[in-house]
């Protein structure tokens, strides 16, 4: 008789996408069942401590608290995270202002890969340009930009958006952000500061478009 092959161990993987955001989980502070998209995770790591998992993606213990600055802080105060994983672990007092940080940092990362992918564009005139042709899914102006360069800009979206609405064009209403910096979009550009940007149409451009969404959301709530 043959020896007997012993089958060969699994070894344990990390996730490389992130659940669908149409799964149910609890919100540690409410007890609400919600859509993960409407929610934020956050893991426990080896040191025991709570840090955002801005992706959903790490493995093992997370507790699920609703997209929102707010709801995050709360859930700090009322040591909702100790109380849904029934273990004592560490949070840090400011995890509602860390887990923005994360947020932002993943988008400036997708504006990179937007960039790369020739799905960005900076700089007023050719931002003006991309608007009035069509091109542009999201604008972005940098949350310390001057009051009259930002006007202008957001009066360019809106007679682009009704000239299609008078056309009969149908379409995604096109969002303007006002989330990072001059200087935090011109790090993650290569330049010395961005005031204006816009994503045109393509996969990387509608990661970032994503992203931003999701900072939106969760400094707004």
């Amino acid at each position: 008789m043959s020896p007997r092959k012993e089958r060969p161990h699994k070894r344990a993987t990390f996730r490389s996408v992130p659940r669908p955001d149409d799964q149910m989980r609890e919100c540690a502070l409410t007890r609400e069942k919600k859509p993960v998209g409407a929610l934020i995770r956050f893991a426990v790591g080896p040191d025991e401590g709570i840090v955002p998992d801005t992706d959903a993606k790490a493995e093992g213990r997370g507790v699920w608290v609703t997209l929102g600055e707010k709801a995050v802080a709360e859930a700090v105060r009322k040591k909702a995270f100790t109380k849904s994983l029934k273990a004592q672990v560490s949070v840090p007092a400011d995890l509602a202002g860390l887990t923005r940080q994360r947020l932002e940092q993943r988008l400036l990362a997708a504006l990179g890969m937007a960039k790369k992918a020739g799905q960005l564009v900076t700089g007023g005139t050719r931002v003006k340009a991309a608007v009035e042709a069509g091109d542009v899914i999201a604008l972005l102006t940098a949350s310390d930009a001057a009051n009259d360069g930002r006007d202008k800009m957001a009066g360019t979206l809106r007679g682009w958006q009704r000239a299609a609405a008078e056309a009969g064009i149908e379409g995604p209403t096109v969002p303007h952000f006002e989330l990072l910096s001059a200087e935090q979009m011109g790090l993650a550009l290569g330049q010395e500061n961005v005031i204006h940007a816009a994503l045109a149409k393509g996969a990387a451009a509608q990661s970032a478009l994503a992203r931003a969404e999701r900072l939106a959301r969760y400094i707004e709530n």
